[in-house]
């Protein structure tokens, strides 16, 4: 899951990202000091949950939500001191209204609630997966691709490419229609712009502190967190 922070105050900041990095699931790609640093946040990095304080400068928390475009609305769980604003907050669509000092039980609960949002509902008995074929477009021509050929999605700009073991072709698909269509924990997204299928991963090795590279099997290498770089070792 990936979470940014909202919070004009650095140790408010700081408590969170504390309390998440207990949870492995859990990536904070961003954060922001104001309501309008937020919503570009939010724009570049494309999370799946921001957690947004209600008084913040230039833009207040429901301001920058009410200026989201709603193909661009991360899940928003609002983290604030003032109790009596609540129901606006719900009336914009939160997933949850935490007053400060926020408890990490509490942080979780809510969390857990929005995975659970952003988990595609499950298939009906005997129903097929989403995206049984990955489709790619070189020209005119279509190829078809079984997910175990495709090395990873690319997202670029407003394209997104399919690398597979044969080239890179174009997806018909978004990047976060193919995150929702791909089966877990083979596919994972690593990164803003990038999904992998993590039977192709082949090393996994720091560069800094916090970043790590990952190498697939065909020499392509992406850049990851430490805590996904964590999560897919977990997993393989």
């Amino acid at each position: 899951m990936r979470v940014l922070i909202a919070d004009d105050e650095p140790l408010a900041r700081r408590i969170l990202r504390e309390h998440l990095a207990e949870f492995p699931w859990v990536d904070v790609v961003a954060e922001a000091a104001t309501g309008a640093e937020a919503v570009e946040r939010i724009l570049e990095f494309e999370p799946d949950v921001a957690l947004l304080d209600l008084r913040m400068p230039e833009l207040d928390g429901l301001s920058a939500v009410r200026s989201l475009p709603g193909a661009r609305m991360p899940l928003i769980i609002f983290v604030t001191a003032y109790e009596q604003h609540a129901l606006d907050a719900f009336n914009v669509g939160a997933v949850d209204y935490l007053l400060k000092p926020v408890r990490a039980e509490r942080l979780k609960e809510a969390l857990e609630r929005a995975r659970a949002r952003l988990q595609p509902p499950p298939a009906a008995p005997g129903a097929r997966p989403a995206l049984r074929k990955i489709i790619g477009r070189a020209g005119a021509e279509l190829h078809v691709f079984d997910p175990a050929e495709v090395i990873a999605f690319v997202a670029e700009g407003e394209l997104v490419y399919v690398v597979t073991t044969t080239g890179r072709f174009l997806a018909t698909h978004s990047l976060r229609r193919l995150e929702a269509g791909l089966l877990p924990p083979v596919f994972r997204r690593v990164r803003r712009q990038v999904i992998v299928n993590m039977d192709h991963i082949r090393t996994i090795a720091p560069l800094t502190s916090k970043r790590w590279l990952i190498r697939l099997s065909n020499g392509m290498e992406v850049i990851a967190s430490k805590r996904m770089a964590g999560a897919i070792r977990e997993l393989a």
